[in-house]
């Protein structure tokens, strides 16, 4: 087994923390929103306001379940259309009442079923790549597992991009990209070695920003240290960013998607 395959198993893993238990954890006061004012409510994304250390901050999070159950209906963490809009939608109020935006990425990607694609994915995604650019407010990222394709960068266009140790990010999955480079899905723990998806890789090439350390590799579902963890980096990159003046913000903001291509 490869380094980084092991690092895929562990970011898949069934116990892992979901989005719901930091934001249980981590925040004091959330408040859950629903809908995205157009077609509906989309269970694989989860957001609302809340307080983080007693400051105002709009959490929204890609959510799987604990069970197979939950996981269909939370469509395993693969968001429609809807769920980019309602992510959307609160990221805009966000803006209007100059509140952060701190986002938790968890997905496979998006859903690409028939349904997704005649309401709109791709335009969905790329709304909020395209809005996420230019919002008015810090904007905070955290890789706490899956990582994949558009349906994680629609909500991963931020000042700061973190990622768990155990956590994975990349342009589709080894399975997938093996499938299409090699025409054999067997050679997915092969293609994670070469897509550099890991956390520490993507630390070393300058994609994200921070590494947050996980304890028992991430797969205690009750793990108060990583919890822990995530909520002092989460304060201190917001403090961070907060002491920024808004057009030097977005500037950098500018800079660091340029640098990396997206």
């Amino acid at each position: 087994m490869t380094r980084a395959w092991n690092r895929v198993l562990m970011a898949r893993h069934k116990d892992r923390p979901k989005a719901g238990d930091y934001i249980e954890n981590v925040f004091e006061d959330f408040l859950e929103f629903h809908g995205d004012r157009v077609s509906g409510d989309d269970k694989a994304i989860i957001g609302g306001i809340a307080l983080l250390d007693g400051i105002p901050v709009t959490v929204i999070g890609e959510a799987k379940g604990r069970d197979t159950k939950e996981n269909m209906e939370r469509n395993f963490g693969m968001p429609h259309p809807s769920g980019y809009r309602k992510a959307l939608r609160l990221m805009k109020s966000a803006e209007k009442f100059k509140r952060p935006i701190i986002c938790f990425i968890d997905t496979p990607g998006a859903f690409c079923g028939m349904e997704a694609e005649k309401r709109g994915q791709g335009e969905a995604i790329a709304q909020n790549l395209f809005q996420m650019m230019s919002l008015k407010v810090p904007i905070i990222s955290l890789v706490i597992g899956e990582g994949g394709s558009g349906g994680a960068l629609a909500l991963g266009v931020s000042d700061r991009i973190l990622m768990l140790e155990n956590s994975i990010y990349s342009i589709l999955s080894p399975e997938g990209f093996s499938s299409i480079l090699w025409k054999d899905s067997k050679r997915a723990a092969e293609a994670a070695e070469v897509m550099k998806l890991t956390a520490l890789d993507l630390k070393q090439i300058g994609i994200i920003d921070d590494i947050i350390n996980e304890a028992n590799n991430g797969t205690n579902i009750n793990n108060e240290i990583t919890i822990k963890n995530v909520k002092e980096a989460l304060i201190k990159e917001l403090a961070d960013v907060m002491k920024m003046d808004t057009e030097v913000m977005l500037n950098k903001r500018y800079e660091k998607f340029r640098k990396i291509g997206v």
